[in-house]
């Protein structure tokens, strides 16, 4: 017994920082690395721009699957806040990619609407994709920044003016972690009707362009119509 335990030290235990603990066990985080847990990240994307509409910010959420095997979610929303987080010293586009349920969804006044696994947040897909470029538009001014897993490139930067605001973020799902990096038309078509109908006012779109296919829908009053 003493012996067994004299090989029990703390330098055994593996402390996880950041977002390593989600590439060792993605499962947890993402239900699986197939083909259901591979479109869980364009949920947890589309489901920010949803959020954005229910809190009464943003009027669409457009999906482009790309013919590089990327997919970018684009929403008009506020824009993910880039001014430096108090907590990290970081800015704050780069707090919520990097830190596990960093969003702004989880306090008392959150307006989170999805259930079960969602919610999970932005950081999850971050950590799981070979490259993530996200483009932020607020305060006039464009920022961009990119994460190789996880992983920033550079400070979150200035790139240039606009008078939009909302987030685009591309990802490339890692696939030496997903089982199959192929993103189905048809499944994300069916999940974005699935949320314009129950959005009261939101557009939502998908484009592929692997395949040229295009396809938006609008509800005027959601649900009722």
């Amino acid at each position: 017994m003493a012996d067994k335990q004299k090989g029990y030290t703390s330098d055994q235990i593996q402390v996880l920082e950041g977002l390593e603990p989600v590439r060792k066990r993605p499962g947890m985080y993402i239900g699986s690395t197939g083909v259901e847990g591979l479109h869980h990240l364009v949920w947890e994307l589309v489901d920010n721009g949803i959020d954005e509409a229910l809190g009464g910010f943003a009027t669409e959420v457009k999906v482009l699957i790309h013919a590089d095997g990327s997919v970018t979610v684009i929403d008009n929303g506020r824009g993910i806040p880039t001014d430096i987080h108090p907590k990290t010293g970081k800015s704050t586009v780069e707090t919520v990619l990097t830190v596990l349920h960093a969003g702004g969804k989880f306090g008392g006044g959150g307006y989170k609407v999805s259930g079960g696994l969602h919610g999970v947040g932005v950081s999850v897909v971050n950590a799981l994709s070979s490259k993530l470029i996200v483009t932020v538009h607020r305060d006039g001014k464009t920022f961009r920044q990119e994460y190789e897993r996880g992983v920033p490139k550079s400070d979150l930067k200035a790139v240039g003016k606009t008078a939009q605001t909302g987030t685009e973020i591309t990802f490339y799902p890692d696939d030496t972690i997903f089982e199959s990096t192929n993103f189905s038309y048809d499944t994300i078509l069916d999940r974005l009707r699935h949320q314009a109908y129950l959005t009261k006012g939101i557009r939502t779109s998908i484009s592929d362009e692997k395949t040229g296919k295009h396809y938006g829908f609008y509800f005027e009053g959601g649900i009722k119509s």
